[in-house]
């Protein structure tokens, strides 16, 4: 949300992450939202239906493109379990969809124990 923040350097949070979410931890309906679920705002022709200010900068958000969820937590600057109820909201309003992600498959290069190994040890020594 580039110049909107949700709290003030010296402060901290301006709005309590429960107040945003109205006291729900877990988005409501069947969306099962991953880290890497992929999120794509939709075209509606139907007028949009009333949103609060949280949902509304969110989905300007999502409107840049679509991008993995833990992107937009980063993007949005709002925790995951609000940003999980936030999407399942605007995904239950049918402005946004919520692709699962995609599996790699468990042959070939990438299920290489030596190699996962080998890519553990690199991270470990940054």
């Amino acid at each position: 949300m580039s110049d909107e923040h949700w709290y003030e350097d010296e402060t901290g949070p301006m709005v309590r992450p429960y107040t945003v979410t109205r006291g729900r931890t877990r988005p409501s309906g069947a969306h099962a939202i991953d880290l890497m679920s992929r999120v794509t705002a939709l075209e509606t022709d139907a007028q949009r239906p009333d949103i609060d200010h949280a949902r509304a900068a969110l989905l300007a958000v999502i409107r840049r493109g679509p991008r993995p969820v833990v992107e937009l937590a980063a993007d949005a600057d709002l925790p995951l379990t609000v940003l999980r109820v936030l999407l399942g909201d605007l995904a239950e309003a049918g402005l946004v969809r919520i692709d699962a992600p995609r599996r790699l498959p468990v042959s070939g290069p990438a299920a290489d124990p030596g190699l996962l190994r080998e890519i553990m040890e690199r991270l470990r020594e940054l």
